[in-house]
């Protein structure tokens, strides 16, 4: 049995995929890893094949046309064996001894359950790493959940705005993303954001390990997450966070799940914050009016959830309506960025 299903989206990843293939192979014959070619140019499809001939129980090399991060997990999760399913990008790995322990905590869930539910989601830490400058910053959950017990959403405790669980925090189990429906879009970056989000609300049994499983590579000059490259890319960013305004109804979840829906508003509100205040970094005519032109038309898209996403204090600092409100903007957004190290 695979209890978990590594994916990993590969774009000319030569010079760090060894790193993360590395860190996923002490599962052994309990996990597989999908290393996914994604159209590269450079060496990334040989090392690819020469893990997959040197394990060919635990390793599947795929290679096609390029279409972006999105269309490799479209694919491989149609394909996965495993009970679980976790992405992992290239250049990141996973802790070793952390990644011991959730795979001995599935592993024991799987293999004894006596009537109880599996859980659906595995919570977990995840830490930035800058690499070059000897620096880290850990992000954790203990305050939202109790550790390894299952849980629900309304167990959850206080929402600090800067926790997000991102893609790197989580491990669903498969037949709940299948069963979810949820198609991330080709050639566009950060869809991460919507397999952290979009699934969500059909995870019914949550189980938190209180450990720093997933760790984040942050220092490439051409991380989609850099400031010139995010500018660069916003109206994909854009595409992402109208992905999911079409896909959740966030003013009935809160009806029903009301805990749950307010961590998605934290979470949306970042993301527009992102995009809100990187219009204004960019400083330029034409990023003004793009800036008020994406507000618009999220109003129009949704009028409920807009007037929520701008009523929280993200939404409120990263839309001014004065010079002096702008500069107030970005000297917060830097100093949020170079406290929580997430660029």
């Amino acid at each position: 049995m695979k209890y978990i299903t590594f994916t990993v989206p590969c774009y000319n990843s030569e010079d760090y995929l060894t790193r993360c293939v590395e860190s996923l192979l002490p599962g052994g014959d309990d996990v597989e890893i999908i290393l996914i070619d994604d159209g590269s140019t450079d060496r990334t499809p040989g090392i690819i094949d020469t893990y997959a001939e040197k394990y060919p129980c635990i390793v599947r090399a795929v290679h096609k046309e390029n279409g972006g991060h999105g269309s490799g997990v479209n694919a491989r999760l149609e394909l996965a064996t495993g009970v679980y399913f976790k992405v992992v990008d290239s250049d990141d790995w996973l802790d070793a001894a952390a990644y011991r322990t959730i795979l001995r905590t599935i592993r024991k869930h799987v293999s004894f359950t006596t009537g109880r539910p599996l859980p659906d989601l595995y919570i977990t830490n995840y830490v930035y790493n800058h690499l070059d400058e000897g620096k880290a910053h850990r992000q954790s959950f203990s305050n939202l959940f109790p550790e390894e017990k299952l849980c629900s959403w309304e167990d959850m405790g206080h929402i600090f705005p800067s926790q997000c669980m991102i893609m790197h925090a989580l491990v669903y189990r498969t037949e709940l993303l299948r069963m979810c429906g949820v198609r991330l879009p080709e050639h566009t970056f950060y869809v991460d954001n919507i397999l952290a989000f979009e699934p969500l609300p059909y995870a019914k049994h949550l189980y938190y390990v209180n450990i720093d499983l997933y760790q984040y590579y942050i220092g490439r000059a051409d991380q989609s997450i850099n400031e010139s490259v995010l500018i660069g890319r916003l109206d994909q960013y854009v595409r992402v966070i109208d992905h999911i305004l079409d896909h959740t109804d966030l003013a009935k979840l809160k009806e029903d799940q009301p805990k749950l829906a307010k961590y998605l508003y934290n979470f949306l509100a970042l993301m527009v914050g992102t995009v809100s205040s990187h219009y204004t970094i960019a400083g330029t005519p034409e990023a003004a009016l793009d800036r008020e032109q994406f507000w618009d038309n999220m109003r129009e898209k949704s009028p409920k959830q807009y007037h929520c996403l701008r009523r929280t204090l993200v939404g409120k600092a990263t839309h001014p309506k004065t010079k002096a409100g702008n500069k107030f903007m970005l000297a917060a957004f830097r100093l949020v960025r170079k406290y929580y190290k997430f660029q």
